[in-house]
């Protein structure tokens, strides 16, 4: 197996790389995916955060309320951080779990990991990592036209990350994906074959 894990910043097109990767073979085990699991009824973070957030973050139908979990977590510095606290940990064991289940196969595995950082390559035993990267200005006018984010507030969002820089430091590739869907396409194809020659020398190796 060959873990990969997969980052980029708000609007630079990190899902549609998985989603190309997908179609050509690779299994996505997704951070954000598992986020929504692990605070599902039953869920290792689900009563934690009941019992740090209070009653009132829980739906009708027994479910977390999304909405009403972010109003009291992100109203202060203290309370996010009690968040991640009590679902970084849970949505980590959960994404090493998916990973281990995979090590003896030959697959080709991305992790999807939003907020990536040096740390998650001993964590999650990351063999190579892959950034995908496009200019702000064209991440922000993704997330306006594309996602209907308002502008202020992705701009906000594109502020509160690192700096491409910084995200780029930790690469072994740097996926451009400031074009359109058909240069999307060529990009992913020679990530694909960087990939398979990558799995090939690890196997050789091994």
């Amino acid at each position: 197996m060959l873990a990969v894990g997969l980052t980029g910043g708000i609007g630079s097109g990190k899902s549609a790389v998985a989603d190309l990767l997908v179609e050509r073979g690779a299994v996505l085990i997704d951070a954000d995916q598992v986020a929504r699991q692990v605070v599902e009824p039953g869920g290792p973070a689900y009563q934690p955060l009941i019992d740090r957030f209070g009653p009132g973050i829980v739906a009708a139908d027994g479910t977390i309320d999304r909405q009403a979990l972010a109003a009291v977590a992100f109203a202060d510095e203290e309370s996010r951080l009690a968040l991640n606290a009590i679902t970084h940990p849970a949505i980590g064991i959960a994404m090493i779990e998916a990973r281990d289940a995979l090590a003896d196969t030959d697959a080709i595995v991305i992790l999807a990991i939003p907020l990536l950082t040096a740390a998650h390559r001993e964590t999650v035993r990351l063999h190579k990592v892959v950034v995908v990267d496009c200019p702000t200005d064209v991440a922000l006018e993704r997330l306006v036209t594309q996602r209907g984010f308002d502008r202020a507030d992705a701009e906000a969002r594109i502020r509160s990350q690192i700096s491409r820089e910084e995200r780029v430091e930790e690469a072994d590739y740097v996926l451009d994906n400031s074009g359109d869907r058909d240069a999307l396409a060529r990009e992913v194809a020679t990530l694909w074959d960087w990939l398979l020659a990558a799995a090939a020398e690890r196997r050789a190796h091994a």
